[in-house]
């Protein structure tokens, strides 16, 4: 069986998440309190076929003193009911964008009661959510992300019970003009290597085009990084997975995202892909 936990910040995209995994066919409770998930986890126990796949939502709706025994919780369930596949998601974004969305679809923070200013209210939320961030087993910075790129997103890297013990690596391109993924384990910077942004025919082109494939491959410095990229993830990915790691997030950046990080992040999940049961790539700047 496999339960997914879905929390994170309001106006994140928990619901477009949790939607998604509806349509996936797992039995969702949006808002479930905290103190209810051990009757929850009971209740999968006496129906097994009934929720076979599940997902509830926690948030700041539902705050309270034992929102903060949350992680513990977690932890237990997974030491003591090993045929629950239990797993934390935490969707996040920057603060700027979070203003954003409220102010477009107006809506009112669930903490921003008795005249709390919106800035503070997701402040205070990003406060209280801290200990349950850290303990998630997947981050999703869904700053740049729009609805669709959201579900498409879930559905990739949730994947069905038959594969939920492999871990799931994610290689993204992105460009360091729009800031650094905030969901990212590891990070690589590729703007030490040479750019065809400063070749006309290439400029408007992508790392995905062969032509600047091609342009890269002649470059020595390049084959350099990406060797010693894969000689240091094959190095440690099998050591993430040993410790029962279940998402692994790798952010390669140049000055755009257009070019040379999205030709690494290409050759990166090439060679992976043979390896990895579950490897999948983003180019962010390119969505």
């Amino acid at each position: 069986m496999k339960l997914i936990i879905i929390s994170g910040l309001s106006g994140s995209g928990k619901s477009v998440a949790l939607h998604t995994l509806e349509d996936e066919e797992y039995y969702c409770v949006d808002n479930l309190p905290p103190a209810l998930l051990p009757s929850f986890v009971d209740e999968i126990h006496r129906n097994p076929s009934r929720y076979q796949k599940s997902a509830v939502g926690i948030d700041a709706r539902t705050i309270s003193a034992d929102f903060e025994s949350l992680p513990q919780f977690l932890q237990e369930l997974r030491n003591h009911h090993a045929d629950i596949n239990a797993e934390l998601v935490f969707l996040d974004a920057d603060i700027d964008e979070l203003i954003k969305r409220f102010s477009e679809t107006r809506r009112r923070h669930p903490l921003s009661t008795k005249g709390l200013p919106l800035i503070d209210a997701i402040n205070l939320e990003r406060t209280l959510l801290s200990a349950v961030k850290e303990q998630a087993d997947l981050v999703i910075d869904t700053t740049t992300l729009n609805v669709h790129d959201l579900r498409k997103l879930v559905v990739e890297r949730v994947r069905p019970a038959d594969t939920q013990t492999a871990l799931s690596v994610l290689f993204q391109s992105f460009g360091y003009k729009n800031g650094v993924p905030g969901d990212s384990d590891f990070v690589f910077d590729a703007r030490c290597l040479p750019n065809p942004h400063w070749v006309p025919e290439l400029r408007p082109l992508s790392g995905q085009d062969a032509e600047v494939a091609a342009f890269l491959q002649q470059q020595p410095v390049v084959e350099e990084m990406l060797q010693s990229i894969i000689s240091l993830l094959e190095t440690w990915l099998p050591r993430y997975e040993a410790e029962k790691r279940r998402y692994i997030t790798v952010s390669i950046g140049c000055n755009g995202g257009q070019h040379r990080s999205v030709y690494l992040t290409e050759q990166l999940k090439k060679h992976f892909a043979e390896k990895q049961e579950r490897v999948s790539v983003r180019h962010r700047e390119l969505q």
